[in-house]
């Protein structure tokens, strides 16, 4: 596996990166801070006790660093990609289907690390994975990951939980008896078409789709057409999290595909919902903290970097946001997550995962592949009921 998804990064940036990523001048050894550092996080990465006092990891790297943190929240990936473009930041929270456009686009540098204390403590599947390691040059530090799983209302489905993600691709009764149309949401991202694919891989294998994101035009079409009839079932395309756990909680939506982190929220607000990672599998994400190539605070980036792969850190946000540390000594002694907190957030479904990436012409494991430009103006389309 690990050959294959060497095979694919290479493919995709071309067996090259770009000269201007390549030419960023790796920090030798980390200085004084620069007083501040600005980062593009996912709701929820970057918490200083505001929302709940207990879940605070920035205000003790403040007080310790001298270094301010300023947090812009990007709801996608084309979001971050967008930003980091405009510049003015120095890192980004990027997930796979972002990471390998930055590091091709020359946006974010490679990291020493040699300079990251902490980098011997990363979880080994995480270390050398493709989405931020190309050319043996490393473009960040891993973060967090996790399913993108089927979340639900329990009131709705009561002991007859959902397997499939059939409730949210395929017109049905309910089990309170009730049709799904117009109860089930579905996220506003192009990458979403991977969903479909993932779907289609388990319930038209005559397609022989092998990657949810390599399609041939066959396989590209069927995904597409699967959207199209999903979309008289949508109640709402959802990239903001606040925005569908108010909608779970006021206006009527009973499953869709979510993060652990809304479903965390609403739980803790006594909703009916709870999830699973249904029987066809998941998309998921691997998030990487990257270093812009003309970051003007480096030095406290390398020190936030450091700060973020502390297990009381790691351990911390993983209980926030139901996401899995990637540093696997935060799954023990975090009085927050709990030593079962990692088997219950995913920690042994890696594998089960087809983690998000950027879709290329050129791919591993067919001739041709439908690009990321096509689902982007595709799945517009889509959402448009076009």
């Amino acid at each position: 596996m690990k050959t294959f998804l060497k095979s694919t990064t290479a493919l995709m940036l071309g067996l090259s990166v770009s000269g201007q990523a390549m030419a960023a001048e790796m920090l030798k050894e980390i200085g004084p801070g620069e007083g501040e550092v600005s980062i593009v996080a996912w709701a929820g990465y970057v918490e200083r006790g505001e929302t709940d006092k207990n879940y605070d990891w920035v205000t003790a790297f403040e007080k310790e660093t001298g270094c301010k943190v300023s947090v812009k929240t990007a709801a996608t990936s084309d979001e971050m990609v967008t930003l980091m473009n405009q510049g003015g930041f120095d890192l980004v929270t990027a997930s796979g289907d972002a990471s390998l456009r930055l590091i091709a686009g020359g946006k974010v540098q490679p990291i020493n690390v040699d300079l990251i204390k902490s980098w011997s403590t990363v979880d080994d599947r995480l270390k050398d994975a493709p989405w931020h390691t190309v050319d043996g040059a490393h473009y960040g530090t891993p973060y967090q990951w996790g399913p993108n799983v089927l979340m639900y209302n329990t009131k709705v489905f009561g002991d007859k939980a959902p397997k499939s993600w059939s409730v949210v691709f395929e017109e049905q009764n309910l089990p309170d008896g009730k049709t799904n149309k117009g109860r089930v949401q579905a996220f506003d991202g192009p990458i979403y078409i991977a969903d479909a694919a993932l779907y289609l891989k388990a319930h038209k294998p005559e397609l022989g789709i092998k990657d949810p994101y390599e399609l041939n035009e066959e396989q590209y079409a069927a995904a597409i057409a699967l959207l199209k009839g999903q979309r008289s079932l949508i109640g709402r395309y959802w990239h903001d999290a606040m925005v569908q756990i108010d909608d779970f909680k006021n206006e009527g939506v009973v499953a869709s595909g979510s993060w652990p982190f809304q479903v965390n929220l609403l739980a803790a607000d006594n909703q009916p919902v709870a999830s699973v990672f249904p029987e066809e599998g998941a998309t998921g994400w691997a998030d990487t903290t990257m270093l812009h190539a003309e970051a003007a605070h480096p030095n406290c980036a390398y020190m936030w970097m450091e700060h973020s792969l502390s297990p009381k850190v790691q351990g911390d946000l993983a209980a926030w946001f139901g996401s899995v540390p990637s540093v696997p000594a935060a799954c023990k002694g975090n009085a927050l997550l709990t030593d079962e907190g990692c088997a219950t957030n995913g920690f042994d479904n890696f594998e089960k995962i087809s983690f998000w990436k950027t879709p290329t012409a050129k791919c591993a494991s067919q001739d041709a592949c439908v690009p990321y430009s096509r689902w982007t103006s595709d799945y517009i389309e889509v959402m448009g009921g076009q």
